[in-house]
C-alpha cells in the first residue's frame, strides 16, 4: 500500500533534474520562505501611521479612513478568495456554493448578537463554528459527485439558502434590506469612524490567517495528496489513497475559513445584505481568484485586492462629472463597473491566462526572446 507521501510524489512532482546538486547552494543564497509573507504583513500592519498621499489611486491619505476602510474590503476579499482558491486552485473543486459559508458567518454572528445578545466575543466563535459544520454537512454530500455535477450540486445549495434569507422567515434574517451591526454588543474599538484603522487591522488578521492557513497546509503531506488529486484523481484512487476524505477536508477547511471571513465582513460593512448568498457571489470570487493566478500562493490574495479596488473605485468614477460629460453611448457602459472589470478579465485570461502573478515571468521570457531573435 502506497503512503500519501508516495502518492503526492508520484502525483505532483517530476523527475529529479541533473543540476539538483549544483543548484543547491544557489537556493541556500535566497532568502528564507518566511522573509516575504513577514514583511508584507509587517508593511500592511505599519500603514496606518503613513501620512503619505496616493492622489490617483486614493482620495485622501493612507491613514485616512476612508482609504483605511477601502483597505480593510480589499483586505476581508482577498482572505475569502484565498479559502476558495483552496478548492479550486489547490484540490481541483469547482464549487459555486462557497458564498453560503461566507454568508452563514455573517448572517449567524448578527443574528446571534441581535437576538441572543451574545457579545462579539462569543458570536464570533459560534458562527465560525456553525459554518464550518454546514460546510462539512454538505460537503460530504456534494463530495459524491465530481465536476459539472458537483458545481450544480453545490449550486442548489446555494440558491437554497439564498431563498432562505431573502424569505426572511420569522421576520429574522431582514430580508431584502439585510441585517445591520448591533453595535451595542461590540466593543467600542470597532464602532465609529475614529476607530477605522482597528478595523483595518481586523481585515489584516483575517487575511494575514487564511494565507497562513492554506499556505501551512498546501505545504502538509495532505496538500501533497491534494495536488495529486488535481493532477490526476484516478491515479491517486489506483495507488491506494481514497480521494474523498482529502476532498472533504479541503472543502471544510475552506468553508470555516469563509465563515471566519464573514464574521469580518459583518465587521468592516457594519451589516450584511443578501447580495453575499447569491451563487453571482462565488461567481465573482472566482474571477478574484482566475484574475490573480489559482493554485498560486500571492494570487488569490492580489486578484481578490484588485478587483474589490477597481470595483469601488469604478464606482465612484461612474458618478463624476467627466463621465457625465462623455456621450450617453460611452458613458452608460463605462459607468458600469462590471462592464469594465469584465472586459479586463476577458483580455486577462485571453492574453494572460496565468493571472496577475505570470505576468512578470511572461514579460521576461518575451523580452528574453526577443534579444534571442535580434542575436
Amino acid at each position: 500500500m502506497m503512503t500519501d507521501t508516495d502518492v503526492a510524489t508520484r502525483s505532483s512532482r517530476g523527475p529529479e533534474s541533473p543540476g539538483a546538486a549544483s543548484g543547491g547552494s544557489a537556493r541556500g543564497r535566497r532568502l528564507p520562505r518566511w522573509a516575504v509573507p513577514v514583511a508584507v504583513l509587517a508593511a500592511a500592519l505599519c500603514l496606518p501611521f503613513s501620512t503619505l498621499r496616493i492622489p490617483v489611486l486614493f482620495e485622501g491619505a493612507l491613514n485616512s479612513p476612508p482609504t483605511l476602510h477601502l483597505l480593510a474590503f480589499c483586505l476581508v476579499f482577498g482572505g475569502l478568495a484565498t479559502s476558495y482558491d483552496l478548492l479550486y486552485g489547490r484540490v481541483g473543486l469547482l464549487s459555486f456554493g462557497h458564498a453560503l459559508y461566507f454568508a452563514c458567518g455573517a448572517y449567524t454572528a448578527a443574528l446571534l448578537m441581535r437576538v441572543v445578545e451574545l457579545p462579539l466575543l462569543w458570536a464570533a466563535p459560534v458562527a465560525v463554528v456553525g459554518g464550518t459544520l454546514l460546510s462539512l454537512l454538505l460537503g460530504a454530500v456534494s463530495l459524491r459527485v465530481n465536476g459539472i455535477a458537483l458545481a450544480m450540486v453545490t449550486l442548489a445549495f446555494a440558491q437554497a439558502g439564498s431563498i432562505l434569507v431573502s424569505r426572511d422567515p420569522g421576520r429574522l434574517t431582514g430580508g431584502e434590506e439585510g441585517l445591520s451591526l448591533d453595535t451595542d454588543r461590540v466593543p467600542g474599538a470597532f464602532v465609529g469612524v475614529a476607530n477605522t484603522v482597528n478595523l483595518y487591522w481586523a481585515a489584516v488578521a483575517f487575511a494575514a490567517f487564511a494565507v497562513g492557513v492554506v499556505w501551512w497546509l498546501t505545504s502538509s503531506p495532505v496538500g501533497r495528496v491534494w495536488r495529486g488529486i488535481r493532477a490526476n484523481e484516478q491515479r491517486v484512487a489506483v495507488l491506494g489513497v481514497n480521494p474523498y476524505p482529502y476532498k472533504l477536508a479541503a472543502f471544510t477547511v475552506g468553508g470555516g475559513l469563509a465563515s471566519l471571513g464573514g464574521v469580518a465582513y459583518l465587521l468592516v460593512t457594519g451589516g450584511v445584505t443578501p447580495g453575499i448568498t447569491t451563487a453571482e457571489f462565488t461567481l465573482t470570487l472566482l474571477v478574484m481568484v482566475a484574475l490573480g493566478g489559482a493554485g498560486t500562493r500571492w494570487g488569490p490574495l492580489l486578484g481578490a485586492a484588485l478587483y474589490t479596488y477597481a470595483d469601488h473605485r469604478l464606482l465612484q468614477l461612474g458618478g463624476s462629472e467627466a463621465f457625465a460629460a462623455l456621450p450617453a453611448w460611452i458613458a452608460a457602459p463605462l459607468s458600469q463597473p462590471l462592464f469594465i472589470l469584465g472586459t479586463l478579465f476577458v483580455l486577462m485570461v485571453f492574453f494572460f491566462p496565468g493571472g496577475l502573478v505570470a505576468l512578470p515571468g511572461r514579460v521576461r521570457s518575451a523580452l528574453r526572446d526577443r534579444k534571442a531573435a535580434r542575436t
